[in-house]
């Protein structure tokens, strides 16, 4: 039976594959519990109504709808064809014993399973799957994933499958141990840096993404992290218009890719990572595209430019690109799809909202997973359902932290929640399973940021709280709310 409004958004587990799944009838305006998976797809305009209630048109993703089942019949097969390396990734992503308190979304599981499933699963299981190209002379795939469902840990993921299996066997060409990571700009490219297996909180030993005993091994590729500015280059046309005495011409492809690759430099077959993939598109040969901003076209034509001059000098074995939005401009009408053709895997803003990983859209939640994962689902559902919470958000890498002293070195602490209440109010929320010396010290650190900020008075009133079990957590809204946090 339909509803006329949603009473449970939350209806599936972030760790399991979506059972459920609400889908709007517009014909009687009712919400109705569906059973199975939502088929991947989109929404476009519907060109014969302005209505505000106008669910739009579904457009089908047939490649991925194609490929879903034959990923689970994979899985559960023990993943037939893979590589040693390979299965060992797999077994340890998903062993209970190591994932105790780190255990990883579905949609992070099904992203990387499915780009290896394309790399290693026998042919024979692949037949009839053709992945269109953007045009280019490399090939590209696509892991569409919503905002907050986890695309720096399967980008670590990516890294360390594809690096461990070329140092492994240094012939087989369907791997690299050379990425390089394209990132929008310079704050994601710092945040990125946790890709990197020297940094300091590098996510493969912090999420436990690589066996200890293979971090060593990790270390022997390489991994660049960049900004898509840093593949801009001089064309004749633009060096004819400057005023100056230096005459060289443009940069030939060898001497443009040793500079922007500096000490991979003379790596070949290298793979690409495009993080927020969607500014990554190839425009038509004839294009003038209506409506699309100048800067954006001239982001786009750097970016896969400086991957085509790339690939002429140094060979690109695969684009991988993540993007919850892999959308590029067509110059078509807004009821008409521009969407990336080469889409694999799909995880969109609904499944995320369903599976406890978003509130609302205008939510922002943590990509990058964090220990306790459990106990934070249960409580995100606690406060999703809470008539004493107006809002609150994960700290994804929202630049608050509060800096601690803890054995002689400053470090940085990021809490779990910042909730606006019914009040007004804001309290700081942290969720741990346990009480190490090292938390305790973060917490005393926080009351002194709340006792400053509170004495400053310009920026409302503040709280912090923790959560050691996710049931306790309605008694400590309730007290903040009569001021008793």
């Amino acid at each position: 039976m339909g509803k006329n409004t949603i009473d449970r958004l939350i209806i599936n587990s972030p760790y399991e594959e979506p059972k459920e799944y609400w889908e709007y009838i517009r014909d009687t305006r009712e919400f109705v519990l569906q059973e199975g998976r939502r088929p991947a797809g989109y929404i476009v305009a519907s060109e014969s109504s302005r209505a505000f209630d106008d669910p739009g048109t579904f457009i089908e993703i047939e490649l991925v709808n194609s490929i879903r089942p034959r990923i689970k019949k994979w899985r559960e097969e023990g993943y037939p064809g893979v590589t040693g390396i390979t299965k060992r990734l797999l077994q340890h992503w998903q062993e209970p014993e190591e994932r105790k308190d780190k255990r990883f979304f579905f949609c992070q599981l099904e992203a990387i399973e499915t780009l290896i499933w394309l790399t290693e699963a026998p042919e024979a299981e692949r037949t009839g799957i053709e992945i269109p190209g953007d045009g280019g002379a490399f090939s590209r795939w696509c892991s569409k994933m919503a905002t907050g469902s986890g695309k720096t840990i399967v980008m670590s993921m990516l890294i360390a499958w594809q690096v461990l299996n070329k140092v492994a066997n240094g012939k087989d060409t369907r791997f690299s141990k050379n990425i390089l990571v394209v990132a929008t700009g310079l704050t994601v490219r710092s945040r990125l840096s946790v890709l990197n297996p020297f940094d300091e909180e590098n996510y493969y030993e912090e999420f436990n993404i690589v066996p200890s005993g293979l971090m060593e091994t990790l270390r022997q590729g390489k991994v660049k992290i960049i900004n898509w500015h840093s593949l801009a280059w001089d064309t004749e046309e633009r060096l004819a218009k400057r005023k100056s005495v230096d005459k060289r011409g443009a940069k030939s492809d060898e001497a443009y890719v040793r500079e922007v690759l500096g000490d991979m430099a003379n790596a070949n077959n290298i793979s690409v990572i495009n993080d927020e993939a969607h500014h990554a598109w190839r425009i038509p040969a004839e294009s003038k595209i209506k409506g699309v901003k100048k800067e954006d076209i001239e982001e786009s034509t750097i970016w896969i430019g400086g991957l085509d001059r790339i690939h002429r000098a140094r060979g690109i074995i695969r684009c991988f690109d993540l993007s919850a939005t892999p959308f590029a401009p067509s110059g078509k009408k807004a009821t008409e799809e521009a969407l990336f053709p080469w889409i694999v895997s799909d995880f969109g803003l609904n499944d995320a909202i369903e599976s406890g990983l978003v509130k609302t859209p205008r939510v922002v939640v943590r990509d990058d997973g964090n220990p306790d994962m459990e106990l934070r689902f249960i409580e995100a559902k606690t406060l999703n359902d809470s008539d004493m919470v107006d809002a609150y958000v994960r700290n994804d890498h929202l630049g608050f932290a509060i800096l601690y002293n803890y054995q002689g070195a400053i470090r940085k602490y990021y809490p779990d929640f910042i909730i606006k209440l019914k009040t007004g109010e804001h309290l700081i929320l942290e969720t741990k399973g346990q009480d190490k010396e090292i938390d305790k010290t973060k917490r005393a650190f926080l009351d002194e940021w709340c006792k400053a900020i509170n004495g400053h008075g310009g920026f409302g009133k503040w709280r912090w709280a923790v959560s050691f079990d996710p049931n306790d957590l309605g008694e400590i809204i309730k007290k903040a709310v009569s001021g008793n946090a």
